[in-house]
């Protein structure tokens, strides 16, 4: 399972992200659960060019992750890694303006996570709010959900850009995965 962040993890995400405001979204909890209950993996990846504008470091961002690991942990979901792109092609900061594999709407943070973690990605899904997500998920391999709560601003046509699903929220993605495969036992 991979899940972009905002939205679910990060309501309201702010320019310069405090972790200590990371909370779970409204009634994601129980979607969580329900995707943890599947037995796979959960693994956040993120675009976060707050890094390349020079808005914050990714020392923030690290602790954004610990803080994520830690309110899953709390509702008895264990998160299976949290991998992010800092870059972006128009950064101010020289060293992450970069056109790079890993900023979605391309799979290198999907590819990258499944070759660390031994994830499978033709058996994996993405769940987003963005078309991009849906597209990188696409592209690596997954079959794709896209929340109906989505921030969705560039409606752009694309091969890889219509989901496998479109659901209201993360527990109507879960059962759409639990229906798609065999429940765990």
């Amino acid at each position: 399972m991979f899940l972009d962040v905002e939205g679910l993890l990060m309501p309201g995400l702010a320019p310069v992200p405090d972790p200590a405001a990371v909370s779970i979204a409204p009634g994601a909890a129980r979607g969580f659960r329900r995707l943890a209950a599947t037995g796979l993996p959960i693994v956040v990846v993120s675009n976060q060019p707050g890094v390349a504008m020079g808005r914050f470091g990714e020392d923030v961002l690290s602790s954004l992750g610990q803080k994520a690991f830690e309110l899953l942990a709390q509702i008895g979901v264990t998160l299976a890694g949290f991998w992010y792109c800092p870059h972006h092609p128009d950064a101010y900061v020289a060293a992450y303006a970069v056109e790079c594999g890993c900023r979605m709407p391309r799979p290198g943070l999907m590819a990258a996570a499944s070759r660390h973690h031994g994830i499978d990605l033709s058996r994996s899904w993405m769940i987003g709010d963005l078309l991009d997500h849906v597209e990188a998920g696409g592209r690596a391999g997954c079959r794709t959900i896209l929340l109906e709560e989505c921030r969705e601003t560039g409606w752009r046509p694309g091969p890889y850009r219509m989901p496998d699903q479109l659901v209201p929220d993360l527990w109507e993605a879960a059962n759409a995965i639990l229906g798609a495969r065999a429940p765990v036992a």
